[in-house]
């Protein structure tokens, strides 16, 4: 910046000579200016250049600008050389600014960061510690106005929370015990304590800013493709001054006339603008899409998603809330308090949905559950585990069947017709009962649908492991059609699914992570739904949407698009304006001013249309009750 300003004071001072400085203070103002220029502008520009040429062996832009300025002087042109090197400077600055503004967009959350936290001890005291000294479970205290000091989880009180800043979420949030609360949030009301369940270095702010860092540094194609581009083309230019050079000599000019035009041809085919077009709209977007609660894991899953013609979406937890409801408990001997208190502590090492709404129920009745141990997850079937009396199990059929027990009972067999989701439990090769779980579809999930088929998307499928009647009532209420939903689907089949739906076109899986961990890695664009509070999703997925809320699946795909277009027209422009500035310099005398004019110009303007996209995606919600944990 001070290198910048010390050039356009010297090109200030050269400009004086020509008004309203008169004799030899018009030729000590014309040479300091000059000199400031040159040492200011181009000394630190053709340092940049031998360095990028000894280090990595590549002829870059800055070594164009440098030669072009240095010709322009040596054939008596030195003001159009500083005029050269004053803009090529100018816009440098400008450039680095506004792509700063997009790389560090994000870091702004580090300085909302609290940096002390009120830690409650055993004893009922209260202590102010430094948040990095909060260790796994310790308790702290959250008052009216506080900010989250770290991820935790609400042990006491109920309040609203202003979570804008990590999920992008409007609205404020209500949540009470059980709940997950987020770093950097706000408690706008009532007092809380919460225990930690992440330290400050694996929170959800430290995460997001590694993911978009991350993010920022991986190449897209379209990326890595001007890049390769602008370095090769470079070498051309160089070679296409000189073979201009002895073109123009040959044709009659004197070589004072040649080098000058050689010069502005230099300038003219800089690809300047062509290479910055690319990072200047996906740095952009990324950050936008950060703050707006979606993480993109680079700008080639930023620009796969906006060719996605197809989604398939998993059920559960993602176009549900995944907050199921015990609504029916059928215990075969007749005794549900000893059947639920077995059952709840089976589920009690679950990750899955339907195990935290069983817990949930056992909790609501005073319900002490069982301890189970050596707890296995069959992915697609249930859980198994021990107890005292032998091998617990619960599940669906495929569970059922696995341990060889049978479901077929009077009882149960009316379960099975009803549009909701059926949990067998048993133990060994008995069934013991079962439970129905009732889950609701999300508010925002059939408009964001109906706004992703507004958009051009061909199809969009439903795929979930639950039983055909508990799929049908929610993709009814979804505006699914009966042939887009697909029914007791094994992870296994929906990895087959998303790859058959692959090789006929580019598409996205939205998934919650766990069970879908292995469709989220197979489809071109895996997205992991309301992954603030998952590990799973965000090591699967692609794309991460940071709150429930579907709205921003239908924002990260249409900033995808708008991104897409925004690279074609800076392309479009760049290139356009570069053969015009050729054309003019071999063909119609160009002067070198106006070439500088028109490439830093050019230059500058790409990069503004590219920042265009820094405006946060519109966001949409209410306020939303969040009584649980919400599950993985």
């Amino acid at each position: 910046m001070l290198l910048t300003a010390l050039t356009v004071l010297g090109m200030l001072l050269a400009t004086l000579a020509f008004w309203p400085l008169r004799g030899s203070a018009a030729g000590l103002s014309f040479l300091v200016g000059l000199v400031l220029v040159y040492l200011f502008g181009g000394l630190p520009a053709a340092w940049r250049a031998i360095v990028t040429l000894w280090e990595d062996r590549v002829l870059d832009i800055d070594l164009l600008m440098v030669v072009a300025a240095v010709a322009a002087a040596a054939v008596g042109a030195p003001f159009e050389g500083a005029v050269l090197l004053t803009l090529f400077s100018v816009s440098t600055t400008l450039e680095q600014r506004a792509l700063g503004r997009a790389r560090h967009a994000i870091e702004a959350l580090m300085a909302l960061r609290p940096e002390t936290a009120l830690r409650k001890a055993p004893d009922g005291t209260v202590t102010e510690i430094p948040v990095a000294d909060l260790k796994v479970d310790d308790i702290f205290v959250l008052r009216p106005g506080a900010r989250v000091p770290t991820d935790a989880m609400i042990v006491k009180g109920r309040g609203a929370l202003d979570e804008a800043n990590i999920t992008g979420e409007s609205m404020s949030v209500t949540k009470q015990k059980g709940a997950l609360i987020f770093e950097a949030t706000v408690n706008l009301d009532g007092v809380l304590e919460a225990a930690v369940t992440r330290t400050i270095e694996e929170s959800t702010v430290a995460r997001m800013i590694a993911l978009v860092t991350e993010a920022q540094a991986a190449k897209a194609p379209s990326e890595r493709f001007s890049e390769w581009f602008g370095q090769r083309y470079t070498i051309a230019v160089l070679i296409g001054a000189v073979v201009a050079f002895a073109a123009f000599n040959w044709l009659g000019r004197d070589w004072h006339e040649a080098l000058y035009r050689a010069a502005i041809l230099l300038v003219a085919a800089s690809p300047c603008a062509i290479v910055i077009s690319v990072p200047a709209a996906l740095l952009s977007a990324l950050s936008a899409a950060a703050r707006g609660g979606v993480l993109f894991k680079g700008g080639a899953a930023l620009e796969t998603l906006a060719a996605v013609d197809t989604f398939a979406f998993d059920k559960t937890g993602t176009l549900t809330t995944g907050k199921a409801s015990v609504s029916t408990v059928v215990a075969l001997d007749g005794n549900e308090q000893e059947f639920l208190s077995l059952l709840a502590g089976l589920e009690a090492h679950s990750e899955h949905h339907s195990g935290a709404a069983i817990r949930q129920e056992a909790a609501d009745l005073g319900i002490q559950p069982v301890n189970v141990t050596n707890v296995i997850t069959q992915p697609g079937e249930g859980i198994v585990g021990d107890a005292d009396g032998g091998k617990l199990w619960a599940g669906n059929p495929r569970m059922a069947a696995r341990m060889g027990a049978e479901i077929e009972h009077p009882a149960l067999s009316a379960l099975a017709g009803e549009a909701q989701t059926v949990i067998y439990f048993g133990q060994d090769t008995s069934v013991l009962g079962a439970v129905t779980l009732a889950d609701q579809a999300r508010a925002s999930s059939r408009p964001a649908l109906a706004a992703l088929r507004d958009s051009g998307v061909t199809k969009i499928l439903m795929l979930t492991g639950d039983r055909a009647p508990v799929a049908l009532r929610i993709g009814n209420e979804l505006g699914f059609h009966p042939d887009e939903i697909h029914a007791d689907m094994l992870p296994e089949d929906k990895v087959r699914m998303v790859g058959e739906l692959a090789a006929k076109g580019k598409v996205a899986f939205v998934g919650d992570g766990v069970n879908d961990a292995a469709a989220l890695a197979r489809a071109d664009v895996g997205i992991a739904m309301g992954a603030a509070g998952s590990e799973v999703a965000l090591q699967a997925a692609d794309v991460a949407l940071l709150s429930e809320d579907m709205g921003q699946l239908a924002e990260a795909h249409r900033l995808a698009r708008r991104t897409a277009t925004i690279i074609r027209q800076n392309l479009v422009f760049a290139m356009g304006a570069m053969a015009v500035l050729v054309i003019g310099g071999l063909f119609f005398d160009l002067p070198l001013p106006l070439a500088v004019i028109g490439h830093e110009g050019g230059t500058v303007l790409v990069v503004l249309n590219g920042l265009r996209l820094l405006r946060t995606p519109r966001r949409r919600g209410a306020t939303r009750e969040m009584a649980t944990t919400p599950a993985i």
